[in-house]
């Protein structure tokens, strides 16, 4: 078993924070590599890569923007050989189901020489509630250019749950788990979840992929954010993830949660009716 320290790239992100406090409850030393808290860590700047890598025995890779962002796979590359001089063997790569980008960052780890897994998950919960769908909630209203397409979406805690376990346990290297929640649901089925869970009317218009990426534009959102959403919403949501997968289960014996439950507590927090500070 694992017992160096372990660095979290993206240690104050959905996953990585998670990951974080899972290590930290059994005791096990971290390091947050983050471009705003930790040890300071930053993707386009390789000169923060061998600082944070110091006394590491593992890392969680978390790459930023995305894996299907230009240059990732090279980037990955670069990671692994700076993490295997430092004397980082163990990385576990979260990736993304059905990204063709993100599958060739998963081959160079893999070719690295390092011990690596991966954690390839589709969309996630929090999504919703923690990120850039979180202001149509409160709003009340989505457009969105997803339609009849199902998805698996996966809670942000099973991953961290399964990301703490092939840390520190054995059996995980060299095996890439895809990581699903029980069931598929379309995004109008999802918003409709969450309605029901606030006890709030949320509307439902299907736009087109150019109607998004027009909008998106107009807010002043980065045209490469912009060229990514418009790819996760069409190359990747047409329907070749449609299917759940055991990854979930295989690694920590217990079903996924479910999005209903997801729904309910985080319902609960009040942060879909704009009552936490964001």
């Amino acid at each position: 078993m694992t017992e160096n320290l372990t660095l979290v790239t993206g240690g104050t992100g959905k996953t990585g924070r998670r990951v974080v406090q899972r290590l930290t409850a059994q005791d096990r030393p971290v390091r947050i590599g983050s471009r705003s808290g930790g040890v300071p860590f930053d993707w386009a700047d390789p000169a923060t890569w061998e600082p944070a890598l110091e006394g590491v025995g593992a890392a969680y890779v978390s790459y930023y923007p995305d894996l299907a962002a230009p240059g990732a796979p090279a980037a990955v590359g670069s990671f692994a050989e700076a993490a295997l001089k430092a004397g980082a063997r163990r990385l576990v790569l979260v990736s993304g189901r059905g990204e063709e980008a993100a599958q060739a960052a998963e081959k160079v780890l893999a070719a690295s020489g390092a011990d690596w897994t991966v954690l390839r998950c589709s969309w996630f919960n929090q999504n919703f509630s923690e990120s850039h769908l979180l202001d149509p909630v409160v709003a009340g209203h989505f457009y969105l250019p997803a339609g009849e397409v199902g998805e698996p979406f996966v809670d942000a805690d099973d991953i961290a749950d399964a990301a703490a376990a092939v840390l520190t346990q054995d059996g995980h290297l060299g095996q890439v788990y895809e990581l699903t929640g029980p069931r598929l649901l379309t995004f109008p089925e999802a918003v409709a979840a969450i309605a029901a869970a606030t006890g709030r009317g949320i509307g439902y218009t299907r736009i087109s992929a150019a109607e998004m990426s027009e909008s998106l534009t107009a807010e002043g959102v980065p045209a490469d954010v912009v060229e990514l959403l418009a790819y996760l919403f069409t190359t990747v949501l047409d329907g070749r993830n449609a299917h759940v997968c055991d990854g979930v289960q295989r690694i920590l014996g217990r079903p996924p949660r479910d999005f209903a439950d997801y729904a309910r507590d985080t319902a609960a927090t009040g942060v879909w009716n704009g009552d936490v500070t964001r």
